[in-house]
């Protein structure tokens, strides 16, 4: 909770180590979740100007919630993915956003 609020609050600084320790030790069996705070840890990258790490990490989102029941992973996704278009210029971007599509 902590790196997501550091994240709404737009420090990228803070809440890149809390959400990426974080996400390392949460078992992906958890898919829901990983995927909701995956998908803020790609919004703190993008609030960095880190757009390929944002990209790479959204489709570790994306991947992961597949499938998943509750539609809220895939709200905070597409999301994501629409703040990424406008960065069609990366490899990154436009690997997840043609992934995205199929």
């Amino acid at each position: 909770m902590t790196g997501r609020c550091w994240t709404e609050l737009q420090r990228p600084l803070r809440s890149v180590p809390i959400l990426s320790s974080a996400l390392d030790a949460f078992p992906d069996e958890h898919a829901r979740d990983k995927a909701l705070y995956l998908s803020w840890l790609a919004e703190a990258y993008l609030t960095a100007s880190e757009i390929a790490q944002a990209a790479s990490t959204i489709g570790r989102a994306l991947a992961l919630g597949h499938g998943v029941a509750s539609i809220r992973p895939r709200q905070r996704i597409t999301i994501m993915l629409d703040k990424l278009r406008s960065y069609m210029d990366v490899t990154e971007v436009r690997d997840v956003l043609e992934a995205a599509n199929a």
